[in-house]
C-alpha cells in the first residue's frame, strides 16, 4: 500500500513531522510521568488510579501503534508500507481503540460505586476483580477485530493501493478491493456496535445512575465533591467520543468535503485523546498534580 500524508499538499509534509514529533513526545511524556506517579505514590493505589494507569498505557499503545508510519511518511516521505505490515498496524490501531473504550466504561462504573457504595468502594473494586476487567476488556476487543485481518486478507487489490492516511484503518484499505466487501462492512458494522455503540449506552446509563446517586446525597458540599470526580472522566469520554463521532460523520456524509477535512479528523481522532487525556487528569487531579511537583522540586534541588 501507498500512504497518504496531507492529500494534495505534498510540499508542505515537512511542516507537519514537527507538530507530529511534538504530540507524540508531549503523549509519551505525559502518559509515562501518569504512570510512575501512580507507581511510586502508594495513596494513588486505589481503584481509581488503576484504571487511570490503564488507560494511560492504552493510550500510549495506540500512539506507538500508529507513529511509525506517521513519522516516515511526514518527516521521511517513505510512503510504501508492506500489505502484512499494514495489516498488523491495522489490528493494533483497532484493537487498542476498542480498549479505550472499555477502560471509560471501566472507569464509570468505577465512579459509580464510589459515589452509590462509598463504604464498600474498597470491598468490590479489590485488586483482583480490577484486574479480571482489565483482562476482559482486553480479550474482548483483541476478539472482535481478530477475524479483521483475515478478512482483509481474502480480498484482492488489483487497482488502486493508495490509502487516505499516513497509517492503516480496515474502512480505508476496505475501499481498494475490486471485490465483493459486504461481509467485511457487515462484520465492521458489527464490530462497531459491539464495542463503540455497546460501551456509549453503557457509559449513559451509567451517568444517570451517578446523576440519581449524586441527587440522593443530602449535602450540597459532598454532591459537589462528587461530581469534581467525574469531570476529568467525562473530559476523557469527550476527547474520545466527539472526534470518533466526528469521523464517522464525515466518512459517511462528507464525500464531498475536501480530502485535508478528512485526514484532520482521523489525526484529531487518533492523536488528540493521548495527548490531552493526561494534561485533564494531571491537572484536574490533586494528588497527581501535587506529585508531579514533587517530582521536578526534587530533580531540581538535586541539580
Amino acid at each position: 500500500f501507498t500512504l497518504t500524508g496531507i492529500p494534495g499538499m505534498p510540499e508542505k509534509d515537512l511542516w507537519m513531522a514537527l507538530p507530529l514529533c511534538l504530540l507524540y513526545s508531549t503523549t509519551f511524556l505525559g502518559n509515562v510521568t501518569i504512570l510512575i506517579v501512580i507507581k511510586v505514590e502508594q495513596s494513588l493505589h486505589e481503584p481509581m488510579y488503576y484504571f487511570l494507569a490503564m488507560l494511560a498505557a492504552t493510550d500510549l499503545s495506540l500512539s506507538l501503534s500508529s507513529m511509525p508510519t506517521m513519522v516516515s511518511v511526514h518527516w521521511f516521505s517513505w510512503r510504501s508500507i508492506t500489505f502484512n505490515a499494514c495489516i498488523t498496524q491495522m489490528f493494533f490501531i483497532h484493537t487498542f481503540g476498542g480498549v479505550e473504550s472499555g477502560v471509560l466504561v471501566a472507569m464509570a462504573f468505577d465512579r459509580f460505586v464510589a459515589i452509590r457504595y462509598p463504604l464498600h468502594y474498597a470491598t468490590i473494586l479489590t485488586h483482583g476483580v480490577i484486574g479480571k476487567i482489565g483482562a476482559a476488556i482486553l480479550l474482548r476487543s483483541m476478539g472482535a477485530v481478530l477475524p479483521v485481518p483475515f478478512l482483509i486478507k481474502r480480498l484482492p487489490f488489483c487497482h488502486s493501493t493508495v490509502l487516505s492516511h499516513a497509517y492503516c484503518l480496515h474502512q480505508d484499505a476496505m475501499r481498494l478491493a475490486c471485490a465483493d466487501t459486504s461481509v467485511n462492512s457487515i462484520y465492521g458494522l458489527l464490530a462497531v456496535i459491539f464495542i463503540i455503540v455497546f460501551d456509549a449506552l453503557i457509559l449513559l446509563v451509567s451517568y444517570i445512575l451517578i446523576l440519581q446517586a449524586v441527587l440522593g446525597i443530602a449535602s450540597r458540599e459532598e454532591r459537589v465533591k462528587a461530581i469534581n470526580t467525574c469531570l476529568s472522566h467525562i473530559c476523557a469520554v469527550l476527547l474520545f467520543y466527539v472526534p470518533l463521532i466526528g469521523m464517522t460523520l464525515i466518512h459517511r456524509y462528507g464525500k464531498h468535503l475536501s480530502p485535508v477535512t478528512h485526514t484532520f479528523m482521523a489525526n484529531v481522532y487518533l492523536l488528540l485523546p493521548p495527548v490531552l487525556n493526561p494534561i485533564v487528569y494531571s491537572v484536574r487531579t490533586k494528588q497527581i498534580r501535587r506529585r508531579i511537583i514533587q517530582m521536578f522540586c526534587w530533580k531540581q534541588e538535586r541539580k
